[in-house]
């Protein structure tokens, strides 16, 4: 037993579907799983930055800070996807917190560059 579900798609994406409606059920499980695996792996990066942000590091350990390849990727996808064309609710609220971090990680670079070279 199941649910009915209606959506509205884009034409191109619904003739995409189209040759796998009989597996659109697959096809979300899938996608969630996806989904699920990439904002757990950013997530985890989140964790780390803060970890070090919160933890009284000292000024070369706040300058070494970077974030992982994927964690850029991702940031990076996002803001292509936001010139190209809408973000979903979801997509903005991530890249939003993705740039509140960035915001917060260069105000803690900037105060410990100024405390190095105050020294």
């Amino acid at each position: 037993m199941g649910v009915n579900i209606t959506i509205q798609v884009p034409f191109d994406l619904a003739n995409r579907l189209q040759p796998y409606r009989k597996r659109l059920p697959e096809l979300l499980e899938r996608g969630l799983q996806t989904v699920a695996i990439q904002e757990d792996e950013t997530l985890s990066d989140e964790n780390k930055i803060m970890e070090v942000l919160t933890s009284n590091p000292n000024p070369e350990q706040v300058l070494a800070l970077r974030p992982s390849v994927r964690f850029q990727a991702r940031v990076s996808a996002l803001l292509e996807r936001n010139k190209q064309t809408q973000l979903s609710r979801a997509e903005e609220a991530e890249l939003e917190r993705y740039l509140f971090l960035e915001h917060l990680v260069r105000l803690a670079k900037a105060h410990a560059a100024q405390h190095i070279s105050e020294q």
